[in-house]
């Protein structure tokens, strides 16, 4: 499949991520089949030229390739393995690929489903949140065939630069799992690290303008710190999505015998602020729990 080959893609998740994600492949010039539980999401792509449908397994009717973005493992296998869901419904040949953040048991169990109906299967999470969303800047970590990653790759571009294909059938999802550990741990620190500049009395704007460009340097230092230090927790990613990442991470963890102290004790604490009501305040709001 060439770069410039023009397709039929279908899209299902049109939430804060996947609007934007849709948005690109349809602005590339590929007909766009489009999903989403409430349909006001996809208006906007529906008047500049998508076509709408009432089903996800409609969409997979009409579609080369089928991307879905939705919210927990639960609505994954519903998508998928359900009655009259995309594995039933997809086009022989066809590539699915499932880039919500899910289980890579999961994973596996949709691409052994999608290969004895002839169908490919891709497991595809992102990292990058909303504005890499937007921006198209995600990273996509892939799992699956050799021969279905070739044939998705030139649209997952469309979304991001980085477009890697991890191993087979539950990598992209492993992978992910990395991802999430590495940003649980760095978040105690951003928030650890701000609220002792705070408490000794420090100008925490000054100490943020030193760090940020030392050894602690990083993405989320540099990108949430100031909305930490500004009360801006609006949700870039939700802190509910990203409690339900730690816990596949940390099932995955036990299933290896691994210990992860720091992803158990930020789960821990993001599970405390959601039940004081901020699961759907961005991930930032984890500096709430310092301020208290």
């Amino acid at each position: 499949m060439s770069e410039t080959a023009t397709l039929s893609v279908g899209f299902i998740g049109l939430g804060i991520m996947g609007r934007s994600m849709a948005g690109h492949i349809q602005r590339a010039g590929h007909a766009l089949h489009l999903y989403n539980r409430s349909r006001g999401g996809a208006e906007a792509l529906v008047a500049a030229g998508a076509t709408w449908h009432d089903s996800p397994g409609d969409v997979a009717a009409h579609s080369d390739i089928v991307i879905t973005m939705v919210g927990f493992p639960a609505d994954v296998e519903a998508v998928y393995l359900g009655s009259g869901g995309l594995v039933e419904r997809a086009t022989p040949g066809a590539v699915l690929v499932d880039m919500t953040t899910s289980s890579p048991e999961l994973a596996q169990r949709i691409a052994a489903a999608a290969q004895a109906r002839g169908v490919h299967a891709l497991d595809a999470p992102v990292s990058g949140g909303e504005g890499g969303a937007r921006d198209a800047k995600l990273s996509i970590m892939v799992g699956g065939s050799a021969e279905a990653f070739e044939r998705a790759a030139p649209v997952l571009r469309l979304m991001g630069p980085s477009v890697v294909l991890q191993g087979g059938p539950g990598s992209g999802q492993h992978t992910k799992m990395c991802n999430q550990i590495v940003i649980a741990s760095t978040m105690l620190g951003v928030c650890e690290g701000l609220a002792y500049a705070q408490r000794s009395g420090l100008d925490p704007q000054t100490v943020l303008s030193s760090i940020t460009g030392g050894a602690a340097g990083s993405f989320l230092l540099a990108n949430m710190g100031p909305r930490m230090l500004k009360d801006d927790f609006a949700a870039g990613f939700f802190t509910e999505h990203f409690i339900k990442d730690m816990g596949i991470a940390l099932h995955e963890a036990e299933r290896m015998k691994l210990d992860l102290p720091g992803l158990a004790l930020a789960r821990r604490l993001y599970n405390q602020l959601a039940a004081k009501g901020h699961g759907r305040d961005g991930t930032q709001v984890l500096f709430r729990h310092y301020q208290a």
